[in-house]
Order: structure tokens, then sequence, then C-alpha cells
């Protein structure tokens, strides 16, 4: 029943695309009627490339979308103020989508037929992205940058595809290892949005326990956009679970954690990057008394060791500055401007001759790209995912600080449980 209506919603969308543009080239007239593009490449003049985005900047995942868009946008600004790619200016239009996945396919047709945009570029969510896998085979057009780890975007093996972080799977697979392997946890539960995003998840998860014997303790979820979570947090306080995997986005998830305190249930919660550090914290605050890992595909700001990992975040940090002042840096801006190194790196190596399937080959041969110490991209022909290592990091003072020491995580449970609070807590430093 779920791949037969999977199936249907495949065909549901390249109808609609056929329609649209039948629509769009039997009405175009003396109106103004759309030049061809040059080199028969779409979205590509003189001096012009077009990018479009769907991505969510309102409603309950805005964060996310707005500092991934902002993170992109600090460099390609600072990229057209030298001068462009091969004399051409980026432009991107971004449509809101509020992290809808209707909105998101029907923006992601706008953008290929009305728009006529060279590449998609910088969406954000799994429920979201993977609508429009359909539309992206169809009309053979590059999709890169996704703020999504989903193993749908990367099997089966799909051309005009480029992811750059990590995935889900390798979040979570490496999350499980120092649960089980560093801090000797073998009742794991699971806490999910009920949806593609929470759905990846949970399969990573459940993927890596199997990896040593064992199976979630309990699986809880929330539908996603709301926060109705008290349901699944019974379900899995009442399986005595000692670490809590979470699949969601940052209210629910903040709202699961506070409520988990006020009822004395204090696991070891450990996020997936989706959720957004920054503004978990924020929600958190400092008086949560709990101890929250998360897992982030790009190099933390915060902690003793993390300094050595900068390497261009400090780029980042200089350009968001210039550009959006108002912003404070942060992880999830910081993979939307790794997103526009890559991009335009992708646009050099393409050269003069822009096609869709050049920028694609030119992504394909970049080879040890260097951000900083230790984070290296690299794509191939049959790899179109750029990185691979997964960082940690605990919140401590309200922020998240790289991890370079995990019996110390569990030290800090240990205070926890024993009744130290929050503030003893926020005083172990990892």
């Amino acid at each position: 029943m779920v791949s037969s209506k999977r199936h249907a919603g495949k065909i549901l969308a390249r109808i609609s695309l056929a329609v649209l543009t039948l629509l769009l080239v039997s009405g175009c007239g003396a109106q103004g009627e759309k030049a061809a593009p040059e080199h028969g490449t779409p979205g590509v003049t003189e001096n012009k490339v077009s990018l479009g985005s769907s991505l969510a900047l309102s409603g309950h995942a805005s964060y996310l979308g707005t500092q991934t868009l902002r993170g992109a946008l600090s460099y390609l600004k600072h990229i057209n103020d030298q001068g462009g790619v091969w004399g051409r200016q980026i432009e991107l239009t971004a449509y809101d989508d509020s992290y809808d996945p209707p909105r998101c396919l029907a923006n992601t047709q706008k953008l290929i037929v009305q728009d006529q945009v060279f590449a998609l570029f910088c969406y954000v969510g799994t429920p979201t992205t993977v609508k429009i896998l359909p539309l992206v085979e169809d009309a053979r057009i590059p999709l890169l940058g996704m703020f999504t780890g989903a193993n749908a975007l990367r099997e089966p093996f799909n051309r005009y595809v480029i992811n750059i972080r990590a995935s889900y799977y390798q979040e979570t697979a490496a999350a499980v290892r120092h649960l089980v392997k560093d801090l000797g946890l073998k009742r794991i539960a699971v806490f999910y949005q009920y949806d593609a995003y929470g759905f990846d998840g949970l399969t990573g998860t459940e993927l890596a326990l199997k990896e040593f014997g064992l199976e979630p303790v309990a699986r809880g979820f929330y539908v996603r956009g709301t926060l109705d979570v008290e349901e699944g947090l019974a379900k899995i306080q009442k399986s005595g679970a000692e670490a809590v995997v979470m699949i969601g986005t940052y209210d629910p998830c903040a709202k699961f954690i506070l409520l988990a305190a006020e009822r004395h249930f204090t696991p070891i919660f450990h996020t997936v990057s989706f959720v957004g550090a920054e503004e978990l914290a924020r929600r958190l605050g400092d008086s949560s008394g709990q101890v929250v890992v998360m897992s982030q595909v790009v190099p933390p700001f915060e902690g003793p060791d993390a300094r050595q990992l900068l390497g261009s975040v400090e780029e980042y940090v200089h350009l968001l500055a210039r550009y959006f002042p108002d912003d404070k840096p942060n992880s999830v801006g910081l993979e939307g401007y790794v997103n526009a190194r890559i991009l335009v790196e992708g646009l050099k190596l393409a050269g003069r001759d822009l096609t869709r399937d050049g920028f694609i080959s030119a992504i394909e041969s970049i080879r040890d790209y260097t951000l900083g110490p230790g984070t290296v991209i690299s794509f191939g022909p049959d790899n179109h995912q750029g990185m691979e290592r997964v960082y940690f990091t605990r919140l401590v003072d309200g922020r998240f600080v790289l991890v370079s020491d995990w019996p110390e995580v569990l030290r800090a449970l240990e205070e926890v449980r024993s009744g130290h609070g929050a503030k003893a807590v926020a005083g172990a430093r990892p």
C-alpha cells in the first residue's frame, strides 16, 4: 500500500510538470515570451547564472531555512562582489515552503518551468526534498547542497543529486557506537518525527543497534508540525531507556527534554544535526538539568579542541558579519556556507561553456578540497556525497561544545542522577 502510494505520487508529480510545461509554452506570446537560454542551457546567460531554492522561511522550521539560506548567501554575495564566476553573477531565487512537501513541490515546479533556473540549491528537510525527486529526474536538473542526511537522496544513486553532508545513517551509527562501546549503554530508545525524516533516522538507529545485537527498547513519535510529545515520552520513560536518540526539530525535541526533566527521567539525549544546535540550546537554556549530545556534520565552534577544526569557519564568521550583521554564526548557517563553497568550485571547474551535465562532471572531479584541518571534501562519478565526518558536541552552559572525552559525558550523567542538578552538569566541561 505504501509503495503504491509513493508510485502514484511520482506519477502525479511528473504529470504536473508536463502540464505546467505545456501551459507555459502555449501561453507564451506577445505579452512576454521568454528568450531561449544562451548555449541551450536554462538559467545561463552571458553575465548571470540563476539558481533556485525552496526552504522553510516561515513556520516551525524557519530558523533552519533562514540560516541555511543566509549562510549560503554570505559566500555567494562575496563571490559576486569579486566579479562572479567566469564573469557571471550568481542569482539565487528562494521560495518559502514552510517545511510543507506540497508547497515545496509547487515551488520547484515554478523554479524549473517558469523561472528556468540552472540548478536547484540548498533545499531544507527530508519530506520536502524527497517530494521533488521525480521532477529532478525528469528535468535532469542538478540538485545540490541539501540540509538533510536522508538515505533516499543517496540510494538509489541519482546522477543529478549532489549531497555534501554526511548522512543520518552515518550520524546515528556513530552515535550508537559511542553510546554502546564508550558508555556501555544498551537500553536505547528512539523518539522521531512521523514522516520520511523521522523514519530515516529510526531505520538508521535500528541498523546501528543491530550491529551490537540490540534493538530499540521503545519507539515514540510526534506528528510533524505539532508539539504532541507526551505520549511518546510516556512510552519511552516506561521502557527504562538509558539513552534516547531523537530525530526531530528543535521545538518538539526541547519540549520532550524539559518534560523528561520534570518527570525525573534522566537518560542521555542524542539529537541529529538537523535539530539545529543553537535553537535547541536557546530553548533548553542552562536549567534543563539533562545531558544532551548532538552530532554535527560541520566543525563545531565551541570547545577546547574546536579551534583546530575551524579552518574556513573563520571566513564564514567574517562574511556573515559583513552581509548579515544582525545574525550570529551557527552550525546551520555554516552548512549553507559550505554548500555555497562547493557550488562555486563546481562552477569554476565547469568553465565558461556552462551546461548542467558539465557542471555535474565538474563536481565529480573535485578531490581533496580542504575546508580546514580534518575537513576534506571529495566526489567521484559514483560518489555524490562529499563529506563523511561526524562530530559530537554536548550542551554546556547553554551552548554545544565539542566532545573530546566520552567518559566525561558519562560522569556528567552520573552527576545529574546523583542530584547535583543543572549547575553541576554545566560545570563539567568536556
